[in-house]
């Protein structure tokens, strides 16, 4: 054994070095929600704000103008699903509230879980891209061979600026089975 001082600092750079690795892991942990309330505040990184069916109904339509409104589908290269928008072009006026479809088909020979990240583009249009329903609230379990038709209900915010003409809305699903509760 060594002596009674050597013990005594080898247990503080114990205690100090799990205290550094638990506050490590607390900041990680905490990391995800902190960043989606700082995107979804300041619209940054495409990130978008979701609303109720009320709020988007009570809003006044701008006929005044279009915006051009197009939708892409990423599938992780990791997720065997073939995911696609049934639309991929709209022309909309701010405040009209549209539903869109994309569909996804588990092409694989196992359960699938997978989890939809969106983005909105331009990074000034994100904060006007309302959400009303979208599949990315939620995990999907897809079985294999099965195939899905998933809504998305939005609207542009009439406070789009005016420049802004064209908005493209992006998802990207990725394999998330193993964080999927059982039985999902």
């Amino acid at each position: 054994m060594g002596t009674p001082d050597l013990q005594k600092a080898n247990v503080r750079v114990l205690r100090n070095t799990l205290l550094v690795a638990a506050g490590m892991f607390a900041f990680g942990f905490a990391l995800v929600p902190l960043y989606g309330a700082i995107c979804t505040t300041f619209g940054i990184n495409g990130q978008t704000e979701n609303i109720d069916e009320a709020r988007a109904a009570a809003t006044q339509v701008d006929t005044s103008r279009t915006v051009r409104v197009q939708f892409h589908a990423i599938v992780n290269d990791k997720l065997r699903w073939t995911f696609v928008p049934a639309t991929h072009e709209l022309r909309v006026h701010p405040g009209e509230v549209q539903t869109v479809y994309y569909e996804a088909r588990n092409v694989s020979a196992d359960r699938i879980v997978g989890q939809a990240v969106h983005s909105v583009t331009p990074e000034q249009a994100a904060s006007h891209f309302k959400k009303t329903e979208c599949f990315c609230y939620r995990q999907q379990t897809l079985q294999p061979g099965e195939s899905r038709r998933m809504p998305v209900r939005f609207m542009i915010d009439p406070g789009l600026p005016k420049g802004v003409h064209e908005v493209t809305l992006t998802y990207t699903f990725f394999d998330a089975t193993r964080f999927a509760p059982r039985g999902s």
